[in-house]
């Protein structure tokens, strides 16, 4: 990552985006680390995270990150998911962020010299265009490393370096938390695999 010390920094992190990235390479975001390791490079000057929450909702799994992000310096921007049903009847939920992470890139154009987007969708393409041309360089973080990759061939030409999340997770993240019982059955399964192994010898 080519980062200056002197540059005014700042992050764009598309949360569904960021947290589908990482689970597909085994890991979580660590966001204490995160927004420690981007200080460390340069002078921070605004981290917003984006989400869509679910509302009526008596405990959201998100709402401890959302909570902490806002306590601790980020810019949280929120909207109420939508709901609809899926072709197999079930329910789910939709919260297209794109046009809020647009607007404020735009904005702090003129106030970053560097910016950072967590995200791999190609329809950001003409937003870091439009950014560029306003003066600033971009950094976009997503994978190429996950099945299928995360990030559009488009999106990563376009940006002024491209980083893998896989080559961030030592920096930013800590191992998925897997269900106990189901980290317990997996490292029996293995343990059986291996006394299997081992009569076979």
């Amino acid at each position: 990552m080519t980062f200056y010390p002197t540059d005014r920094l700042a992050l764009f992190i598309d949360g569904a985006n960021l947290y589908s990235a990482a689970k597909n390479l085994g890991f979580d975001i660590d966001y204490r680390k995160l927004l420690e390791e981007f200080r460390k490079r340069s002078i921070l000057v605004r981290a917003y995270y984006y989400t869509a929450l679910v509302e009526n909702e008596e405990y959201s799994p998100i709402r401890p990150l959302v909570d902490w992000l806002d306590y601790n310096g980020s810019q949280l921007v929120t909207k109420p998911a939508r709901e609809y049903t899926d072709g197999q009847g079930r329910k789910r939920f939709r919260g297209d962020m794109d046009v809020e992470i647009s607007v404020d890139m735009l904005e702090m154009a003129e106030h970053a010299d560097h910016m950072v987007l967590f995200s791999g969708d190609g329809d950001f393409r003409r937003l870091v265009e439009a950014v560029q041309r306003r003066g600033s360089r971009v950094t976009v973080v997503s994978t190429v490393k996950s099945q299928p990759p995360m990030v559009s061939d488009d999106l990563r030409r376009q940006a002024d370096n491209f980083v893998d999340l896989a080559d961030l997770a030592d920096m930013i993240g800590r191992p998925s938390r897997l269900p106990r019982f189901i980290s317990e059955a997996r490292d029996a399964r293995h343990a059986q695999e291996d006394r299997g192994t081992d009569a076979d010898g």
